[in-house]
């Protein structure tokens, strides 16, 4: 198990890549390298209803919760 931490700032923009750019989990977690599985839960903690069109302040507010909670 791998203790590494990453930035904020990263995530967000990993997180970016699959919401907002399209780009599959698998496909960008292989090219940050980082797990698929890491990227999922950090997906899933910024747009919990996948129904719900995100507005750029609710992305905003969630990446800034995404931000606090590392």
């Amino acid at each position: 198990m791998s203790s590494q931490r990453f930035t904020p700032e990263f995530k967000e923009e990993a997180v970016r890549q699959v919401v907002e750019r399209g780009y599959g989990v698998p496909d960008v977690a292989a090219r940050w390298g980082i797990s698929a599985h890491s990227l999922y839960k950090w997906v899933k903690a910024v747009s919990p209803d996948r129904s719900e069109q995100q507005s750029k302040g609710h992305m905003e507010a969630n990446s800034e919760v995404l931000r606090l909670r590392s």
